[in-house]
């Protein structure tokens, strides 16, 4: 007889867990609290306009080609990825600008027009930044990890130390190059993470090499694709899924999970329960209310949330030939700006600003003639009773602003359609854990770099999947944890049966 799996969230994480567990013969019924699947991946239109609401750059592809393989399908049957060129188009405070490109010659040909003495340094960093990236594939890539001792397992000290693991992201890009503008743009790579470039371990350099060496790629007809196509698997898969059904409540017993309650009341039991809603949110939420449940939560207080953030989808009435595909405008001081946001956890006074636009690539996501601008700031994870909707208009007004400062000029008065999205907005959509956007940060001081294991240490056959756990947040990633999360379950079944038939 089948064992049953219930997934609960139908974010990437838990379609992935979805599709690699039902590949391998398991029953499997997922339940969304949300009216599509999708999570933070997700789309909203209006006038003509349609937006992608979460992730609109995709790194490591290889990662959904993997999902889909898993599951005996072809991720080109279902989808078409492109390259954009160039990567980012980035602008400074002092005026300067520099387009990142795939293409080595071009980026080494931008960097001697801003930095010539970095050229032999940029070369330099790359290769660190692959060789990190190799060692990964042979564990942070390959399986769930808990911690430094399932690290040390797969890797030799020579291994560790070639990690970086002394220096923060920072200090090694600082090794490497010394223009400031270069410096603060590879840093800033960080941020696919939700995470401080003063903060995170160096092992994170390696998404340099992602950047520059795997490129930055863009799903035709928007990234909500990677939703539609994962929904077409579990159909063929034979998964069972209900959209606005929030699961109430894990159900358990002597420890050990044994299925859920939805908001209708109704019970439905499993074999294995894993949840896409973060881990302490989880434990807070959905598992009955206990002293071991309360002294989890305190053990997880050194995983922090990640950054959240103001998102701003505007219909603009005309088009900007001076943006790319993807912008950003940076701060002037970014030290100052990640101290505000991830020491004095305040809105940065000068942020730094992505702005997506998707009908640059896709001229059916904007009217002829017109552009749909998804803008986003990063702001701290909300702390208990903060209400964004009492600031939100002074610093949607500290946005616009800047950006007319940098060459927007009267941006205000070309919004044709506005709809935002605040930190309060995201915790109430996702359940994330003050609204983060990408699950845990990576601090080196108090997690090393490290997640949320996606093993429950608190209940026996429940597991996590998302951003929250490892490998961590942005699409490649949260793709990952579903299929290393589904194969711990296939090794803790493997054990289970091994010690049966002992």
């Amino acid at each position: 007889m089948k064992k049953k799996v219930i997934v609960i969230g139908g974010g990437i994480g838990g379609l992935s867990s979805a599709i690699s567990l039902a590949a391998e013969g398991y029953d499997v019924q997922l339940f969304e609290a949300n009216e599509r699947l999708g999570g933070k991946c997700n789309i909203r239109s209006g006038s003509g306009f349609t937006f992608d609401t979460g992730p609109s750059i995709l790194t490591m592809p290889w990662t959904l080609e993997q999902l889909f393989t898993r599951a005996g399908k072809n991720l080109s049957d279902y989808l078409t990825v492109k390259r954009v060129e160039p990567q980012w188009r980035t602008f400074f405070e002092d005026g300067v600008t520099i387009d990142l490109k795939g293409d080595l010659p071009d980026m080494l040909n931008e960097i001697d027009r801003i930095s010539p003495e970095d050229k032999s340094g940029f070369l330099d960093y790359i290769h660190y930044s692959s060789q990190i990236y190799e060692l990964c594939t042979k564990s942070f890539y390959q399986r769930s990890l808990s911690g430094l001792k399932d690290l040390r397992t797969s890797h030799s000290f020579k291994d560790l130390l070639a990690m970086d693991p002394m220096k923060s992201m920072n200090q090694a890009t600082k090794k490497f190059i010394r223009d400031p503008h270069l410096q603060q743009l590879l840093d800033f790579l960080v941020m696919y993470v939700g995470s401080s470039p003063y903060q995170a371990p160096a092992v994170l350099s390696q998404l340099a090499y992602v950047q520059f060496g795997l490129g930055v790629h863009y799903v035709e007809g928007g990234m909500y694709n990677i939703i539609r196509a994962m929904q077409k698997v579990l159909d063929e898969l034979d998964v069972r899924y209900r959209t606005n059904t929030r699961v109430t409540q894990v159900i358990e017993s002597n420890g050990v999970a044994k299925g859920v309650q939805i908001d209708n009341g109704d019970v439905i039991y499993g074999d294995i329960i894993i949840s896409n809603l973060e881990v302490i949110p989880a434990y807070e939420t959905l598992v009955p209310d206990s002293n071991q449940a309360k002294q989890e939560v305190k053990k997880l207080q050194t995983f922090e949330p990640s950054v959240s953030g103001l998102v701003l989808l505007l219909g603009m009435d005309q088009t900007y030939p001076q943006l790319a595909h993807h912008n950003f405008f940076f701060s002037k001081d970014p030290k100052l700006e990640f101290k505000q946001i991830f020491e004095e956890k305040r809105p940065a006074d000068d942020p730094t600003i992505y702005i997506g636009i998707s009908s640059k690539s896709d001229s059916t996501h904007a009217p002829k003639g017109k552009e749909n601008h998804f803008i986003l700031t990063h702001v701290p994870p909300l702390k208990p009773g903060d209400d964004w909707s009492t600031f939100k208009e002074e610093y949607r007004e500290v946005v616009l602003s800047k950006l007319e400062r940098n060459g927007l000029k009267n941006i205000r008065e070309h919004i044709e359609f506005e709809y935002s999205f605040t930190p309060n907005d995201l915790k109430q959509l996702y359940g994330s854990n003050g609204g983060s956007i990408y699950g845990v940060a990576a601090n080196k001081k108090t997690n090393g770099g490290f997640k949320i294991p996606s093993r429950s240490q608190l209940l026996k056959n429940l597991y996590f999947v998302g951003g929250s756990t490892h490998p961590g947040g942005g699409v490649p990633m949260v793709t990952l944890s579903g299929q290393l999360t589904a194969d711990l379950v296939l090794e803790d079944d493997a054990h289970l049966g091994s010690s049966t038939g002992s």
